[in-house]
């Protein structure tokens, strides 16, 4: 399958080329870039190589049409939606890393992303409603179907992936979950901003977005979904001076306070048996993102507080993989009848 990479030197893109250069499944016929038109790939990134050294075109969709069958689109929110129709006219499949299409309504999208609305003045609702949201522990089945997939925020896929087993079955309440995440600077991309210099964020620790942040009503929108119950819960994302990686600490009250931490661990582990990049750790074993640094994995952990009958899940992602692009080349997968895991057996060197 021909496949075009559309904002190819962002840290997405620069995933993406990594994930799928050698993968037999799948030729780069087509990278995308604005800033970096008319470079070849090799004048951008010669430590990664490219056997082809594509040239980085002008973004086009009658070049991204002529030359693949899927494009990951690997862009700003905003910008996605200017191309995302053209495509699919052209038979192209669109794997959007951005969130214009995360929300079923295009209004709840405006009101989100305020300031992208202004910039961009888009009327696909329709789309919006089409889209499938990118989580395959989720959507695995709609998601091999979709021409139109969606992939979630890597805060919603470090929060969502360990509360589905919980709300789906009613195992926790709907009312009083509070997440806590942590993530690495390349989160923030790869344009400069004063917060992610060194000099800002070295050596420290701060919050930011509280009560208001974008992705907590995309956590709540899938959350409701899971539940089948309207949610709303409590959203904290922190900034650590690490590069990549994302730690989210989960609570909620159990419906059954009897339950406890080994109960609550098997019913992790049998809800994912057949997903072999979720690692269930043994009760008492609490995870580090430096266990999965460059990987696809997720690793979970889970407690329970037999006092309260509050239950705490912790997971860990590395967000540039499993929290973006590994997540999106599963779902590539998916559409190509491929294993979910083609081309994501990656090694972590750690330490």
């Amino acid at each position: 399958m021909n496949v075009a990479i559309v904002g190819a030197t962002g840290y997405g893109g620069i995933q993406a080329v990594n994930l799928l250069k050698d993968n037999k499944n799948y030729k780069i016929s087509y990278l995308g870039g604005n800033k970096s038109s008319g470079t070849k790939w090799s004048d951008n990134f010669p430590f990664i190589n490219l056997e082809s050294d594509n040239l980085i075109e002008k973004i086009s969709i009658d070049r991204i049409a002529d030359k693949a069958n899927v494009a990951l689109l690997c862009l700003p929110s905003g910008i996605s939606s200017t191309l995302t129709r053209g495509l699919l006219e052209k038979g192209v499949k669109v794997i959007d890393l951005s969130a214009d299409y995360r929300y079923k309504s295009l209004d709840q999208w405006k009101g989100v992303y305020s300031n992208e609305a202004k910039k961009y003045k888009r009327d696909d609702d329709d789309l919006c409603k089409e889209a499938v949201y990118g989580l395959p522990e989720i959507n695995f089945n709609d998601i091999s179907k979709a021409r139109l997939i969606a992939c979630p925020g890597c805060y919603p896929t470090s929060a969502l992936i360990p509360l589905s087993p919980f709300l789906s079955q009613g195992i926790i309440d709907n009312e009083g979950i509070v997440i806590d995440s942590k993530s690495g600077t390349s989160g923030g991309g790869r344009e400069p901003h004063q917060k992610l210099l060194f000099s800002e964020c070295g050596d420290g620790l701060s919050a930011y977005g509280l009560i208001n942040h974008r992705h907590t009503s995309e956590i709540e929108q899938i959350a409701s979904f899971i539940s089948g119950n309207d949610i709303e819960l409590l959203f904290t994302p922190h900034l650590i001076p690490m590069t990549r990686g994302m730690h989210s600490t989960i609570y909620g009250r159990l419906r059954d306070p009897g339950l406890t931490s080994s109960d609550c661990r098997i019913i992790l582990e049998n809800y994912y048996r057949n997903y072999s990049h979720i690692r269930v750790l043994p009760v008492d074993i609490y995870p580090s993102t430096k266990w999965v640094k460059n990987t696809n994995e997720i690793h979970l952990s889970v407690k329970v507080d037999t006092r309260n009958g509050r239950i705490i899940i912790l997971s860990v992602i590395d967000n540039l993989i499993k929290g973006q692009t590994g997540q999106a080349i599963q779902n590539l997968n998916l559409i190509s009848g491929l294993p979910i895991n083609n081309g994501l057996e990656m090694i972590n060197h750690y330490p």
